[in-house]
């Protein structure tokens, strides 16, 4: 049977058995709506809030945060009917958009263009930075909330998103957009250090980490949300609006119903990232590692496929990757000490000694092999690789592993 992946901005392609299983999101039911009827709707019926603008006053500064260049969100869609509002409450010519870049690197001008489309030259836009926040206060877990000092200044904030799986904060969007969006490196890291609590998970939405998130966003203010949920060709079939959290709540229950499939774990499982923006590093694919590792058998093999132009995404990641020869190396660094960007080494490393991993990248067999993957040059490569000395094994596909969350069927 043929197989094709996303990667990059293609596809590859493979022969598996003809019993491989196809895992894909389950068939949304509803009938298709328009993605703009879906923004215009959800935007005239906030939940848990008033309409936007009743919330913000004539006079009022407002920020609305965005996401980065490595996030699909579709902001050029959301930003029409956001500033539609806006301009209805009087207040669209104080009006701020902040790129959330949380501590990824700083995005070019075309990336941002190609982010906000017409609003690049309509409206007034910054990126977040690190050093110039304001602290407001700890959250009960320990956080400084500090953020963006544009953002704090401004009378309200708005987030923007899309909502999916997430490996320690449960799920994405929310506010999630504030921290670590628009928040300092030692608001980033503090709350980061959560993923290390048991109940940091992905697909658990009342974890450690994510309440901290949640409480930063009660502490800085956020007045309201505009998230989205999209399908695997990343078309927006649902969209929230209104109370931080009441709304957030409500976009995760349609992820669950999609999203989340029990499946009888197998000895090969073949997840794609999902393509770009997913696999722009190394650093950002590793998440659909996390969606799929509790679908493989003890000793099973994972092959993932990710084009990483970008490398590893991340200098302390890289670092560690650089310093740390064998998994267990960084699994003990960790234990030393919680390190942003070194947590991605150890997640990487446990995975390793529990399963074979292979790579499939437009990097060669050093890039792989630093980071405790085996090389392959092609997917048939790595089918081959992973199919030696296994008798008839289970095999699992899964092209769209950043969005699809496999557990195990308790059946």
């Amino acid at each position: 049977m043929r197989i094709s992946l996303p990667m990059g901005s293609s596809t590859i392609t493979g022969d598996v058995s003809d019993d491989a299983q196809i895992i894909l999101p389950k068939k949304n039911n509803k009938k298709t709506i328009d993605s703009d009827i879906l923004l215009k709707n959800a935007l005239s019926s906030p939940i848990a809030s008033r309409p936007l603008g009743e919330i913000i006053g004539s006079d009022e500064s407002v920020a609305i945060l965005v996401s980065d260049i490595t996030r699909p969100v579709p902001t050029k869609k959301l930003l029409p009917h956001l500033f539609t509002e806006l301009e209805h409450a009087g207040v669209k010519s104080r009006t701020r958009i902040i790129f959330g870049l949380g501590l990824h690197r700083l995005m070019s001008e075309s990336e941002k263009k190609h982010i906000l489309a017409d609003y690049y030259y309509q409206a007034s836009h910054l990126e977040h930075e690190l050093d110039h926040c304001t602290y407001l206060k700890d959250t009960k877990q320990g956080t400084p909330v500090e953020i963006f000092s544009k953002v704090a200044e401004c009378d309200r904030i708005i987030c923007t998103g899309n909502i999916e799986f997430h490996y320690y904060a449960g799920y994405t969007g929310g506010a999630k957009a504030l921290l670590p969006g628009v928040s300092s490196e030692r608001s980033i890291i503090t709350n980061h250090s959560l993923m290390l609590d048991e109940t940091s998970y992905t697909g658990n939405i009342d974890g450690a980490l994510r309440r901290d998130i949640d409480e930063a966003g009660r502490i800085a203010g956020i007045d309201f949300i505009y998230d989205v949920v999209l399908d695997s060709n990343k078309n927006v079939i649902h969209a929230v609006a209104g109370d931080a959290i009441k709304a957030h709540r409500n976009g995760t229950q349609i992820v669950d119903e999609l999203y989340k499939i029990p499946v009888e774990p197998a000895d090969i499982v073949i997840v794609s990232a999902g393509g770009m923006p997913k696999d722009i590093n190394l650093f950002q694919a590793h998440k659909a590692l996390e969606n799929v590792k509790n679908a493989v058998k003890d000793g099973g093999a994972i092959i993932l496929a990710a084009t990483c132009g970008e490398g590893y995404g991340n200098s302390v990641f890289e670092t560690w990757i650089n310093e740390c020869r064998t998994p267990q190396d960084a699994i003990t660094r960790l234990q030393k000490g919680f390190v942003m960007g070194g947590h991605k080494a150890a997640l990487i490393g446990k995975l390793a000694l529990e399963k074979e991993l292979y790579l499939i990248s437009n990097n060669g067999s050093a890039f792989a092999e630093r980071a405790y993957f085996k090389h392959a040059s092609t997917l048939q490569k790595a089918i081959n690789a992973a199919m030696k000395n296994r008798t008839k094994p289970r095999i699992l596909v899964v092209p769209y592993g950043n969005i699809t969350l496999l557990t195990k069927n308790s059946i």
